[in-house]
């Protein structure tokens, strides 16, 4: 089953590999009429009641298929009102083959008359709530014709995820639904007809653009409801925890704070005054700086990213080993931090983020080609019990029953650096998303804006070009 939700993120990813909405509501469209051919006698009356989006746009398809019946059409609202481009095309053309298709513009100007089938084509999956007007009498004018219903997609009024009716709904007698079922079908008193469109199955396996439909922006967020970052690196290096958080904060986050050794702390605020440098006593991390670490992160919610140029002293790598075993939270764990996660009992929830020499200190495969060893990568996050967002030319992501791919990025992005602006990027949509959610949408994104960087800077591309472009891919123009 898949929900509307990610039945939206499928959709947008088929059109990233080539198969465009207009070319699914084709084959949607198709396939409803299909269905009304199979109930129909022959020079039976049709009605197709359509909405203004693309759940209307597969009305008006399938009316195309349906020229051996009755058919009329009745768009529920003006023309000129309807919300997507390819449904006004659909519009258009039957216009012009000069279709009985109406325009109802007052709710009580809706006549039916007496059909003998009526394709609901009005409010499709992700329309939630008690339909208001004119659907809301469109709803009843169907349920009262006393026609065999078919609807498209999910009834009008009933909840695609839950199944939950509104008041009112209409009570399909079939349902032709796309792709694969949705969960709140199954308990209809309906016939529910699952309908092969055409979206390559590979679709719901990359992470493509779609995915970041489910990055969102509350108009009415205040600081801090976008998620506070605490990165917890440096000693030996100063640019990766400085990557890291300014990489958080490109993501979307809305405070980046960095706990680093007082010896380095002075660098590294001067990268970025965005970046709150929070220092610590000492050249390197040591366990008697884990409990106020903890209790930090702890008390104000924040999603840690642990490892960025920490470096593999003994009495570094027992300090991660400790904090692992008391933080309850959720952190990105990343470079030489992921030797110690095999061997620690936490609590915490973890997305762990290793190249490929990493991950064979994980315990995962020895490989170049990870996509060949998908399998191998999900087995090693089931044993870990925690998301891995393996790197390499490829991407895998897996949270040991699920597994994705990633293919955005480019050459370039062998230059150091990149891996800790993933680790921020990463650890901006765990904040928001669920870990695995946040750990495809990450490299989806970081590899996106060197893909956009790769024409000016090619194979001289810099960690901190990407930190620029990162916004543009999340929210911005991605046209390149």
């Amino acid at each position: 089953m898949i929900t509307s939700e990610e039945m939206a993120v499928v959709d947008e990813n088929a059109a990233a590999l080539g198969v465009p909405r207009k070319q699914l509501m084709e084959s949607s469209g198709n396939a409803v009429a299909r269905q009304v051919c199979a109930l129909a006698e022959p020079d039976a009356s049709v009605a197709v009641v359509v909405g203004r989006g693309n759940n209307g746009g597969d009305g008006l398809v399938a009316a195309r298929f349906l020229d051996e019946f009755d058919v009329t059409v009745h768009l529920l609202g003006r023309a000129e009102s309807i919300s997507t481009a390819i449904s006004r095309e659909n519009w258009a053309a039957l216009q012009s083959a000069e279709y009985d298709a109406r325009e109802v513009r007052d709710s009580r100007d809706l006549d039916l008359g007496s059909p003998d089938v009526v394709v609901d084509a009005m409010l499709g999956t992700g329309v939630t709530g008690d339909p208001r007007e004119p659907e809301r009498s469109a709803v009843e004018a169907v349920n009262e014709s006393g026609a065999v219903v078919v609807a498209v997609d999910v009834p009008s009024g009933v909840d695609a995820d839950t199944g939950e009716a509104a008041d009112p709904a209409v009570d399909a007698d079939h349902v032709v639904t796309f792709h694969d079922a949705k969960p709140g079908l199954s308990d209809l008193d309906c016939e529910v007809t699952v309908a092969d469109i055409g979206i390559p199955q590979f679709a719901e396996r990359v992470v493509e653009r779609g995915d970041l439909l489910r990055v969102t922006t509350d108009p009415g967020a205040t600081k801090g409801d976008s998620g506070r970052v605490f990165v917890i690196g440096g000693g030996p290096y100063t640019g990766a925890p400085a990557l890291a958080g300014q990489g958080a904060l490109r993501g979307g986050a809305d405070l980046s704070f960095v706990a680093v050794p007082d010896s380095v702390s002075t660098p590294i605020q001067s990268y970025a005054e965005d970046l709150i440098v929070q220092p610590y006593e000492g050249d390197v991390l040591t366990p008697d700086r884990v409990d106020d670490l903890v209790e930090t992160a702890e008390s104000h919610d924040d999603v840690v990213v642990l490892g960025p140029g920490l470096g593999t002293a003994d009495e570094t790598l027992a300090a991660v080993g400790d904090f692992l075993e008391s933080f309850t939270g959720r952190a990105v764990v990343d470079a030489d931090a992921l030797q110690v996660v095999p061997d620690v009992e936490t609590d915490a929830t973890l997305v762990c983020t290793p190249n490929r020499k990493e991950l064979v200190d994980l315990g995962g495969p020895e490989v170049d080609d990870l996509r060949e060893h998908a399998d191998e990568v999900e087995h090693l996050a089931a044993d870990l019990g925690q998301v891995v967002l393996a790197k390499g030319p490829t991407d895998v992501i897996s949270d040991g029953e699920r597994t994705r791919v990633n293919r955005a990025g480019t050459p370039g992005m062998a230059v150091g650096g990149t891996g800790d602006t993933l680790a921020g990027v990463t650890a901006a949509f765990l904040a928001t998303q669920e870990p695995f959610d946040a750990a495809c949408i990450a490299p989806f994104v970081n590899g996106r804006a060197a893909e956009l960087l790769d024409d000016d800077v090619g194979d001289g591309l810099l960690a901190s070009d990407l930190l620029d472009t990162i916004p543009r891919v999340v929210w911005g123009d991605d046209d390149a």
